[in-house]
């Protein structure tokens, strides 16, 4: 089971950004490789105090945590920090580190063959929109989509950079009052990738790049809800180089409307209608649910507003919860027109003593009914 990311970094919830990011740092700089090399505990703290911070240092990412926990980055949705390699890490984090190890983001200690803080570049991420039906959501699916990205293109080669000499950086040194002062950035010739275009087809673009349309295959979890963004690592455009890191491919989830359900949480609402003599008779009434139609009983006397509830027939709660429910709110259907006789019969039966109001204390008012479907 993942541990708490809070935990992790030794925060409270309450964190603010500058703690939470401190906090982070302090971690990295203990169980980095430089530091602990051959340190295979080591290197899993450090793989996992990334995933805390790359979650918890985004705004939208650390709400959903908050509200739903890791369920809410499972199937794609995640970072999944410890299962990127180091390249990984520091290609995000690099400028946590400043120039505590080597100047910028390098590493010795766990076979990234850089070298002096060369930086893995990156492609770019890919947005798109996923619908979903209810039924989906419940279930959970798995959606084939076709995602148009850009890719290395066949025959294209590429060789070092003149400008820094393949580490991707270049240094400058400076004079000040306080002496000489050396700072490192990302080369702009090769974006810092140690690597410049050698040769490429006439198809490609400046980088070495082409779009092709690629279906991928997105396992989105039961329980989700419109608006969350799933993550389906390295399926965004590829960075150009040999040693570029693929962008990512971002998946917004959009909840289509229910023609019957209306959802609340992990709980669903049926707005269910019947006719004053199926409320004074009984009766039984098919309904919609996210996993087919079931039948249920109307007891006989059913007062108009009442709501039964379908223990388990809801939502997967995404956070491993359980399930919500469904809510039937009965509605008594009172006709507007009537017939001479049908208005001759309720004209008699006004008077009738069965027909008179006597709510018992078990008819709840709209208000207490409304505090116990929230509870």
């Amino acid at each position: 089971m993942k541990r708490d990311y809070y935990e992790i970094l030794g925060v409270n919830k309450n964190a603010t950004a500058a703690e939470i990011k401190k906090a982070y740092r302090k971690k990295a700089i203990e169980f980095h490789p430089d530091k602990n090399p051959d340190d295979k505990e080591a290197e899993t703290k450090f793989k996992e105090a990334a995933e805390a911070y790359e979650i918890l240092s985004n705004q939208d990412k650390r709400a959903r945590y908050d509200q739903f926990g890791h369920q809410a980055f499972e199937g794609g949705g995640g970072f999944g920090g410890g299962h990127m390699n180091m390249d990984d890490i520091f290609s995000q984090f690099g400028d946590i580190f400043g120039g505590a190890f080597g100047g910028g983001g390098g590493f010795s200690g766990f076979g990234g063959g850089f070298g002096g803080g060369q930086r893995r570049v990156k492609g770019s991420n890919l947005r798109i929109r996923v619908k979903l039906t209810l039924e989906e959501i419940a279930n959970g699916v798995e959606k084939k989509v076709k995602v148009r990205r850009k890719v290395q293109a066949k025959g294209t080669t590429y060789k070092t950079c003149t400008t820094c000499n393949g580490s991707g950086q270049v240094t400058r040194v400076t004079n000040t009052i306080l002496g000489r002062m050396q700072t490192a950035a990302p080369c702009t010739a090769c974006g810092g990738s140690g690597q410049i275009i050698d040769k490429k087809p006439n198809d490609a673009d400046a980088q070495g790049l082409v779009v092709k349309e690629e279906t991928v295959s997105i396992k989105i979890p039961a329980g989700v809800v419109d608006g969350m963004q799933l993550k389906v690592t390295g399926k965004g455009n590829e960075a150009p180089g040999a040693n570029g890191l693929s962008g990512d491919l971002l998946v917004a989830i959009e909840e289509e409307n229910h023609s019957s359900l209306q959802r609340e949480g992990d709980n669903l609402h049926f707005d269910l209608y019947i006719s004053l003599p199926d409320a004074v008779l009984g009766t039984s009434k098919e309904i919609d649910t996210v996993t087919g139609k079931v039948r249920i009983k109307i007891e006989a006397g059913t007062q108009s507003g009442k709501i039964l509830r379908l223990r388990g027939k809801g939502i997967p709660s995404i956070n491993g919860y359980g399930t919500g429910d469904l809510l039937v709110h009965v509605n008594v259907w009172t006709p507007k027109t009537l017939s001479k006789q049908q208005k001759e019969f309720f004209e008699s039966m006004r008077e009738d003593d069965h027909f008179n109001p006597k709510p018992e204390s078990s008819d709840k008012s709209f208000f207490e009914k409304v505090k116990d479907m929230f509870s």
